[in-house]
């Protein structure tokens, strides 16, 4: 095994493995809080939505891909392609959708009231969590339904044009108007949540800034409210979700200029496509107290019950 190979594949191991466990950190830490609190607070319900929307993304397509890199042969069917690759559409489709929920959400959240309309509206948008929840399933489940029809096992080593060679299976379309197609629906559906999530998240920067203009000095010494602290984590989530889409879809625009692409450039978008899904986790940690409340008192409980296991020295 080459240099360059080594590198990609503890690359995709150390994104892989550290996002699936700080995914399952956060949903854990939420469901220790929903036994406890008996249920959650709608953003905290939004988070963990998402938390589990990446970590299915990285199961099915870190995990895969990782394996692949690493010298892993056969390990999937046609079968199983088709039910990993959708599965993994899904999964990036309601990250996005997910981000785009909860940047609207907190807008509408922080937005004064200024009038019995958007009074409604904020007093309805807990009842509104589920039914959006499972519109979002739906509908990206109907959205992604194609996938299957064009995800085979690889064959032979070879790759047909127009095939994205993901190395653990190929999504073959056939001909280039159903490639040049599928790349730009994904493309246009993807621009236009981002573009609906930054609004809201500049929209939120500007009530921050207005507010803090307000209140500078009055309550210095009290830190920020709660509501503020969520707002802030929405925008840093909306911005890292920015960042990696954007390389992606560089990326992937010049993948839609070419009939066969290499796998190298493959390979790229696949991290960068993966990075908000391993890193997004850690900005719930870091900023959410709840979350690293209930860390902290696991580590906590281990260390004493690691404490109370150790055998007492006996004098002889």
């Amino acid at each position: 095994m080459d240099l360059c190979v080594t590198i990609k594949g503890v690359s995709f191991l150390l994104q892989a493995g550290l996002g699936i466990l700080a995914n399952a950190l956060v949903l854990l830490a939420y469901a220790h809080i929903l036994l406890t609190e008996a249920q959650l607070q709608p953003v905290d319900a939004i988070l963990c939505h998402l938390a589990f929307a990446d970590l299915l993304l990285l199961l099915t397509r870190g995990v895969p891909q990782t394996m692949t890199v690493f010298g892993m042969k056969n390990l999937l069917d046609d079968a199983g392609c088709k039910v990993v690759i959708y599965t993994y559409r899904i999964a990036r489709a309601l990250s996005v959708c997910i981000t785009c929920m909860l940047s609207v959400f907190q807008a509408v959240t922080v937005a004064p009231a200024a009038g019995p309309l958007l009074s409604r509206l904020k007093a309805r948008l807990p009842r509104l969590l589920v039914p959006t929840f499972a519109a979002l399933w739906f509908i990206n489940m109907a959205v992604c339904i194609a996938a299957p029809f064009f995800s085979v096992a690889p064959r032979n080593g070879t790759v047909p044009p127009f095939t994205l060679n993901l190395g653990f299976c190929h999504v073959d379309f056939r001909d280039n108007l159903s490639y040049v197609i599928n790349g730009v629906a994904v493309s246009v559906r993807d621009f236009a949540f981002v573009g609906v999530m930054l609004g809201s998240s500049g929209y939120i920067l500007v009530l921050l800034h207005r507010h803090s203009r307000k209140v500078r000095g009055i309550r210095r010494s009290q830190g920020a409210s709660m509501e503020t602290r969520a707002a802030k984590t929405v925008v840093l989530l909306v911005v890292l979700y920015t960042v990696f889409f954007g390389i992606d879809n560089v990326i992937w625009i010049y993948m839609l200029t070419v009939a066969q692409v290499p796998p190298v450039v493959a390979d790229m978008r696949v991290f960068f496509s993966s990075c908000y899904a391993s890193l997004s986790p850690f900005l719930i940690i870091s900023s959410n107290k709840k979350v690293k409340a209930r860390m902290v008192c696991a580590t906590s409980e281990q260390e004493r019950q690691a404490e109370d296991n150790k055998p007492s020295d006996v004098k002889s």
